[in-house]
């Protein structure tokens, strides 16, 4: 059973949505991708392990949810600055990718 949290925990999460405007393949590795994301006010580099299942080309223009708030880490030397959602969490299966139905501003607050 997965531990139930306090609203007040949740609300300290800042998911955002944000527009893809650049992807391309990390040199020398398999499965990451450097995504480069419209926040609104800011651009944020995000490394994302999902080169597996997709190709740079199919992220430019999408729509994603970012967790805006994660502590950066480094990833093969480049520094992630948020975290792309999506679903299952399995590295057997294709990840679908976290979004929004219609367009809406970069860097609206998902709620």
């Amino acid at each position: 059973m997965v531990e139930k949290i306090k609203y007040e925990d949740f609300a300290k999460i800042d998911l955002r949505v944000g527009k893809v405007i650049h992807a391309e393949k990390v040199p020398k590795s398999k499965k990451l991708l450097k995504l480069i994301v419209d926040l609104g006010n800011e651009k944020r580099q995000i490394i994302a392990g999902l080169a597996k299942w997709y190709t740079p080309e199919e992220f430019i223009g999408k729509y994603v949810i970012v967790v805006a708030n994660l502590e950066p880490k480094k990833l093969m030397g480049l520094e992630s600055q948020g975290m792309i959602l999506a679903a299952p969490c399995s590295d057997e299966s294709k990840p679908a990718l976290l979004t929004v139905i219609e367009p809406v501003e970069p860097g609206s607050k998902v709620c």
